[in-house]
């Protein structure tokens, strides 16, 4: 029996026996450009100045993606049929999820007003080795893969697999930023969770088994984005790489900036210009690396400044604003800070920025039965919202947020001395 087999630290072994059809596809797709490129995609950006184990990348992501989904429709197949087509169309979508994100965050996002998941379906849809490889398996492969990544799956369970409140991908990258930040906030009961899982109305739900696993993995979800996703090192470094990048823009519009060559994808991607597949296969964490690289020794002091810092963590210093209750209040005070900034000789505009990142871990919607509520079926079929069964669900229902002022070390006490 020809197997592959490859080891992950969250799920052990993920095996691809290749005889079958369509793991033979999986570990095809495993190994086109596009995937791969992945391996050079960090899956926390610059969580690893706070967390130096958050190395890992989103090839080994959405490696996990996959095996889970795999486990869930394992689950649900026991009970419910589940074709082999169906199956293999799913399990192409988790494993594809991701395969057009951007470098280090959503920084280039921004600059493009081009979405990844946008740039996923270019990639399944378009000219590409997974496009080639999804059509060479079914010509229909392709469009049903990009169906379901829209949510427009026929049976509607296997959209909820790969994006609702107990998808696939919120289950693995919990599990496995836990595991490598070392925080110990995101560990769950996957194993009882997807046991729990089964299939009410063509909604993905969980039987009343699971609710204290549902409780459990909804807790893990506010605790990874309070102390890992929203952590305030993190947040530091992702507001100076989106300052760097918009100087960078500047000076490329006003054609001043060196490095990289005009014909780049960098350089274009910077100036918000349309990119090949071929081109975004080149855009990776390595190539903005290398420009960071290259402008800390550039002639612009603002960009090379910002560039250092990101390089050798070297980052803004933050000011909690969270106990102010006034969202006109906190502008005064940023208002203030940067007054006083521009007042001792500062650039306001790229020695500081105000953060407000927001989530709500488990979204509440009218009381009742919701397309993206979270269904629990008991023992006679009845279905309920979590939110009437669990007492946590109004806690984790309501949204978390910070505000913070980050401010670069040289002007941090002028900002501070008029915050009252």
């Amino acid at each position: 029996m020809a197997e592959k087999i490859i080891r992950d630290p969250v799920h052990d072994v993920i095996a691809f026996e290749l005889q079958k059809p369509a793991d033979a596809l999986l570990f095809k797709l495993i190994n086109a450009e596009e995937f791969q490129r992945l391996r050079r995609i960090r899956q926390l950006g610059m969580a690893s100045l706070a967390y130096p184990g958050a190395d890992h990348c989103r090839y080994s992501h959405s490696l996990g993606v996959m095996q889970t989904a795999r486990r869930m429709l394992q689950q649900l197949g026991r009970t419910f049929a589940i074709d082999e087509q169906e199956a293999t169309v799913c399990l192409a979508a988790a494993l594809l999820h991701d395969v057009g994100h951007g470098p280090l965050s959503h920084v280039f996002e921004h600059l493009s007003g081009v979405g990844h998941e946008t740039i996923t379906l270019a990639v399944v849809e378009q000219d590409s080795q997974v496009h080639r490889i999804l059509a060479e398996y079914d010509r229909q492969l392709p469009q049903q893969v990009a169906d379901l990544l829209r949510r427009r799956a026929k049976r509607r369970f296997l959209s909820d697999v790969i994006s609702s409140q107990l998808d696939a991908d919120r289950f693995d990258y919990l599990l496995r930023d836990n595991l490598h930040t070392g925080s110990r906030y995101g560990d769950f009961d996957l194993q009882w969770l997807l046991h729990a899982l089964t299939i009410a109305g063509d909604r993905l739900a969980v039987t009343w088994k699971g609710v204290s696993a549902v409780e459990a993995y909804l807790q893990s979800r506010y605790h990874m984005y309070r102390n890992v996703y929203f952590h305030k090192v993190v947040r530091a470094a992702e507001g100076m790489l989106r300052l760097a990048v918009q100087r960078a823009h500047r000076l490329a519009v006003q054609q001043r900036l060196a490095w990289p060559g005009r014909d780049d994808p960098a350089y274009k991607a910077l100036l918000g210009q349309h990119l090949t597949i071929e081109e975004f296969l080149q855009l990776d964490d390595v190539s903005v690396l290398q420009c960071l690289k290259q402008w800390s020794s550039g002639d612009d002091a603002t960009l090379a400044k910002l560039s250092r810092g990101l390089l050798y963590r070297r980052l803004f210093k933050t000011i909690d604003l969270s106990a102010i209750d006034d969202p006109a209040r906190v502008l005064q005070v940023v208002e203030r800070a940067g007054a006083a900034i521009k007042a001792a000789g500062g650039e306001p505009e790229y020695e500081m920025f105000y953060d407000e990142p927001a989530d709500t871990p488990y979204e509440i919607y009218d009381g009742r039965p919701s397309a993206d509520e979270i269904l629990v079926q008991d023992a006679q079929g009845k279905l309920t919202n979590f939110a009437k069964i669990s007492p946590l669900a109004e806690v984790l229902g309501k949204q978390l947020m910070f505000r913070r002022l980050h401010v670069s070390e040289p002007y941090r006490t002028a900002a501070q001395a008029v915050i009252a």
